[in-house]
């Protein structure tokens, strides 16, 4: 599929330019480098928008040389003509979004009139958060981050929920503040015996939150729409992965939104008409955080030498990723569930000094071949991976800037993820900075 490829130098990515809605999505369990390609080719777009998810993802990006961490902005914010929007999909934490803007201050980043959040987000609040340790570490251990996503979800779905709107009315704040921490204080002190939540101090918090962000608070979903209509470029950015998804992914090890293309249309509110372009990003092998089946994880020297080249610890919490061998039996599930038509293969430099390298191509279950990926935990738990081996490159690649130019041992091996998914690759990243990126179009 490599074949009769022009290479585009980077920022003239043609197909961004007649695109009204394009997703950039995790196709594995997160952590893919969606940061580094969302940053990459919002150099040709008028908007971000990040439509699920909360502070508990991280979005790593290289900026002059160093590296920040995005919890909650979209990734497009260190372009200066970028519009960033965080829509109604997503759980809003107005601490974790202060402490964001204040690093953009200190790097001088002008975001005036240039970061939107939709006024139907709803809030994490302090009790979310330590509900979410609570369950943690009494009743179900997922791997959680503790960031209080879960229990912001649950509040939205019971209708109990507080959205940004509701900062807008100190009135409407201060009654729904007051009515849910007679619930969540009862709970926590009747139930789990802990200490309840001060009132008057949370209500003081939320009314200064307020002052701080009103002034980004607004209708995005009509933003979006009237800009679609106008013909602006936007990317929709995806937080997690598809196999984290509440509803596919391997619940219940999963994250709490649809993290998939499905969750576009209901994050951002926009039809599923404006979207044209879905890209998938996976790294060159796999990993996953917390708790789950994992079935290509490698628990052994390999994997500690795969996390250590590739620095694999969690943006957010720090904590040591599992690693394993690259999954397309997984991916081709996340493609049919995405509608995945291109892909962006991150950290192909992490392989750099194996001798030999492997993909899974399929799963024996019981000693026969299955034909679709198990996302019961059971099921998945107790696959049998079976794999192709391919010769390593044992060379460095951090600086190929043409694809011709990659050793062939690594073009076949990216030639075979192609064979196996069906799904052609777009862009190869060899490297954490924006330079290190090769950009290919059919």
């Amino acid at each position: 599929m490599f074949s009769n490829r022009n290479l585009l130098p980077i920022g003239v990515f043609i197909l961004l330019r007649i695109m009204s809605v394009q997703v950039i999505l995790g196709a594995q369990w997160g952590d893919e480098g969606k940061g580094k390609i969302v940053d990459l080719l919002s150099d040709n777009i008028d908007i971000t928008a990040r439509y699920q998810g909360g502070a508990n993802a991280g979005h790593t990006i290289i900026y002059e040389n160093n590296q920040y961490v995005l919890h909650l902005i979209p990734s497009g914010i260190f372009n200066n003509n970028v519009i960033c929007v965080i829509g109604n999909g997503v759980v809003f934490d107005p601490e974790a979004f202060l402490k964001e803007l204040q690093m953009l201050k200190n790097l001088n980043i002008d975001f005036k009139n240039r970061i939107l959040i939709s006024h139907n987000a709803h809030l994490i609040m302090p009790y979310h958060k330590i509900l979410d340790r609570i369950k943690e570490n009494k009743i179900d251990k997922i791997g959680t981050t503790g960031m209080g996503i879960g229990p912001a979800y649950v509040d939205k779905a019971s209708r109990i929920g507080i959205k940004t709107l509701d900062l807008l009315d100190k009135k409407i704040l201060k009654e729904k503040i007051k009515k849910n921490l007679q619930y969540y204080n009862d709970l926590f002190q009747k139930i789990y015996n802990t200490k309840p939540v001060n009132e008057n101090e949370m209500i003081s918090q939320y009314e200064m939150y307020a002052s701080q962000i009103e002034d980004f608070i607004t209708d995005t979903s009509l933003y979006l729409n009237n800009a679609i209509k106008s013909g602006k470029r936007i990317i929709a950015e995806g937080a997690q992965g598809t196999l984290l998804d509440i509803d596919h992914g391997t619940y219940p090890f999963v994250t709490s939104s649809n993290p998939t293309a499905g969750g576009v249309c209901i994050g951002l509110g926009i039809p599923p008409t404006s979207i044209t372009s879905i890209l998938g990003v996976v790294k060159a092998y796999c990993t996953r955080v917390g708790e789950g089946p994992f079935p290509t994880e490698l628990n052994n020297e390999l994997g500690e030498k795969i996390r250590r080249i590739g620095a694999e610890y969690g943006a957010t919490t720090g904590r040591p990723r599992r690693c394993g061998w690259f999954d397309a039996f997984a991916l081709k599930y996340s493609i049919m569930i995405n509608g995945i038509q291109k892909l962006a293969v991150t950290k192909l430099d992490v392989l750099n000094d194996f001798d030999e390298i492997f993909i899974c191509t399929s799963y024996e279950y019981e000693g026969k071949a299955i034909k679709t990926f198990p996302t019961d935990i059971l099921s998945l738990g107790a696959i049998t991976p079976v794999y192709e081996r391919f010769e390593g490159w044992k060379t460095d690649i951090s600086g190929v800037k043409r694809f011709e130019d990659l050793p062939e041992n690594a073009i076949k091996y990216l030639s075979a993820i192609e064979k196996y998914t069906g799904v052609g690759i777009s862009i190869v990243s060899v490297g954490s900075k924006r330079e290190q990126t090769i950009i290919v179009e059919n």
